[in-house]
């Protein structure tokens, strides 16, 4: 049996990619360890000209951003909970390398909030890099003496990193 949330993202995407012009197909797959309704969305390299690669994902990831920004609001719209999912949109290993930029950049926000004791403001980047940042310091382990919270307005939105508040251990 296939999923309907996972074949309505492909031939969405597509769709959207023979409306542009680029002539290629793309392979779907659920990520090992992620969520049930999390869905990639891998755009298949191989017909692409370098040209085109680097129109698809546009300067800073701002193309592949918007795509993907696009997929989950139009896929999910008037559709039962059940049948909502999350798309991750994939292009020649654009989102892997972008991940470990986005590791290094939070490993070095925090040595620098931990060395100094105040807050980090990051350059601004997508909701969809704030919302994996927050993840990375939400569920990993090492970060736990941290927090996060986003500032400012859209396009200039950062992503703040502070010490997190030591427990006060008095009582109310």
């Amino acid at each position: 049996m296939t999923d309907q949330r996972l074949d309505r993202g492909k031939q969405w995407l597509e769709q959207l990619l023979s409306l542009s012009g680029i002539a290629t197909t793309v392979d779907t797959q659920q990520p090992a360890g992620a969520s049930a309704t999390n869905y990639w969305l891998t755009i298949d390299p191989s017909p692409l000209t370098p040209t085109q690669k680097e129109l698809l994902v546009g300067v800073e990831g701002a193309t592949i951003d918007a795509m993907q920004y696009m997929a989950n609001a139009s896929l999910n719209i008037h559709q039962e909970a059940d049948l909502q999912a999350g798309y991750t949109i994939e292009l020649d290993g654009y989102r892997h390398q972008r991940e470990i930029a986005l590791r290094a950049i939070a490993d070095e926000a925090a040595e620098r909030v931990r060395a100094t004791g105040t807050e980090v403001a990051l350059k601004p980047m997508s909701s969809a890099e704030r919302r994996q940042m927050h993840t990375f310091f939400d569920s990993d382990p090492s970060y736990s003496d941290l927090a996060t919270y986003s500032r400012g307005q859209e396009p200039d939105r950062r992503l703040v990193i502070k010490l997190a508040q030591p427990p006060s251990g008095e009582e109310i």
